[in-house]
């Protein structure tokens, strides 16, 4: 059996994470170090897919969410005006372009010290899937994206079944989920978690559908309304394909 949870996860979440990061409060500030967290890896591997080295790629993430720091983080967003994923790319394509003005004026002999940001986040990576050549700059991050949200969901399932104390269950389940299955059957983890293949085949099946709810939990945090969901999932699975 699978963790109990509940059945609508992503109901109170539209948006909300996004609007709590307006303004100067704790709640504000605490809300916006979440986002910031929660999409490090798609600036950084955006940055990185320019020709960067990893070094300069970190530094311009740090330098990029810095700048959203300083500037009371993103009191301009709009639901009404479609999805965050968006917003944080345009915004991204905004800071490129001012860093490219600042060059050219470091080379007539300016110059402008940058904002630090303290390198805090999880830059280990998450799901690796193979990038085809010559994929726009656009559909790179959306595939960066997709895959920061599924280890966003991955992490809260785990979490689930730590909760149940059944994390032994969701380690040997989980490769039905990341398909690492080339090695092992359904056969080798009921034996392993002492349960029929019949229990597993259900085990994996729960497992799947909760994963799903899951991913839909985490995209609701950055759509304007639940009707966007599940086109927002396919927009996705496509960029990962």
């Amino acid at each position: 059996m699978t963790p109990s949870h509940q059945t609508a996860p992503f109901a109170p979440t539209r948006w909300t994470l996004v609007l709590r990061a307006r303004g100067e409060s704790p709640e504000a500030k605490a809300a916006l170090s979440e986002l910031c967290e929660a999409y490090y890896q798609p600036v950084l591997r955006f940055l990185r897919r320019e020709g960067r080295d990893e070094d300069a790629a970190c530094e311009l993430t740090q330098e990029f969410f810095a700048r959203v720091l300083a500037r009371g983080g993103f009191g301009g967003v709009d639901p009404g005006r479609g999805r965050f994923r968006s917003y944080l790319l345009g915004a991204l394509k905004h800071f490129l372009a001012d860093l490219r003005d600042r060059e050219r004026r470091e080379k007539r002999g300016g110059g402008i010290t940058p904002e630090p940001l303290a390198p805090s986040t999880d830059t280990s990576p998450g799901f690796e899937v193979p990038d085809p050549a010559g994929r726009p700059p656009d559909a790179w991050f959306d595939r960066e994206w997709a895959l920061a949200v599924m280890d966003r969901a991955l992490a809260a399932l785990a979490a689930e079944f730590r909760a149940a104390d059944k994390a032994s269950q969701f380690e040997a389940l989980k490769p039905w989920l990341v398909g690492e299955t080339s090695a092992l059957s359904q056969a080798d983890a009921a034996a392993r978690l002492g349960l029929s293949e019949g229990a597993v085949k259900v085990a994996v099946h729960r497992l799947r559908h909760r994963f799903r709810d899951l991913v839909k939990a985490e995209i609701a945090h950055t759509l304007p309304t639940p009707d966007d969901i599940d086109d927002e999932l396919r927009h996705l699975i496509a960029a990962l394909a």
